[in-house]
C-alpha cells in the first residue's frame, strides 16, 4: 500500500495556471501507473490524466488535452498535475490514485491507493 497526499490547490481566476503535487510515501511511485481524477458536485469521479509506471505513455481527457500534464519524478517519489488556462469547469476535487498495473487505467476501480484530495476552484 502506498499512502498518497494532495497539495496545490486553490482559488484562481479563469486562464490562470496550477500545478499539483502528489506526494507518496510507503513505497516507490516508480511502481505503480498513475492517474489523476476529479469530482465536482454532484458529478461522478472522472479520469483527467493517468501515465504508465514507465512514465511513458501518458493519458489525458478531452477536456484537458493541451492544458493539463502529468509527470512523475521518482526521486522525489511525487507526482504532478500542471494545469494550464484554467477554465470554471475545471473546478473541483482533484485527486490522484496509484494503480500497482503497469499500464495506466482510466477508472476508478482499477486504482488500488488514492489521496485524500485537494480542492481546485476557478472563477470566471
Amino acid at each position: 500500500q502506498v499512502q498518497l497526499v494532495e497539495s496545490g490547490g486553490g482559488l484562481v481566476q479563469a486562464g490562470d495556471s496550477l500545478r499539483l503535487s502528489c506526494a507518496a510515501s510507503g513505497r516507490t511511485l516508480s511502481r505503480y501507473a498513475m492517474g489523476w481524477f476529479r469530482q465536482a458536485p454532484g458529478k461522478e469521479r472522472d479520469i483527467v490524466a493517468a501515465n504508465s509506471r514507465s512514465g511513458y505513455t501518458t493519458y489525458y481527457a478531452d477536456s484537458v488535452k493541451g492544458r493539463f500534464t502529468i509527470s512523475r519524478d521518482n526521486a522525489k517519489n511525487t507526482v504532478y498535475l500542471q494545469m494550464n488556462s484554467l477554465k470554471p469547469e475545471d473546478t473541483a476535487v482533484y485527486y490522484c490514485a496509484a494503480s500497482s498495473g503497469g499500464v495506466y487505467a482510466l477508472t476508478t476501480d482499477k486504482y488500488d491507493d488514492w489521496g485524500q484530495g485537494t480542492q481546485v476552484t476557478v472563477s470566471s
